[in-house]
């Protein structure tokens, strides 16, 4: 473990502005390497993971059920 470096980290990030701060946090904890929601429907839409529910038959009408 490098600790000369951790101490020097935690000098640096006292230094910080709040604006400087609240932008680390922003970095370190909300950018994820995961893909957004809207990545994922994005996805799914133009790959066409979803296409063989054309092929499906309607088995549901507006008739069916009750109205709300």
């Amino acid at each position: 473990m490098n600790i000369k470096l951790v101490e020097s980290l935690i000098q640096v990030i006292l230094s910080l502005s709040d604006e400087e701060r609240s932008l680390l946090e922003e970095k370190l904890f909300f950018d994820l390497s995961e893909p957004s929601t809207s990545d994922l429907m994005q996805l799914a839409q133009t790959g066409g993971v979803f296409q063989f529910l054309n092929d499906e038959p309607d088995i549901y009408s507006l008739k069916d059920g009750e109205p709300i």
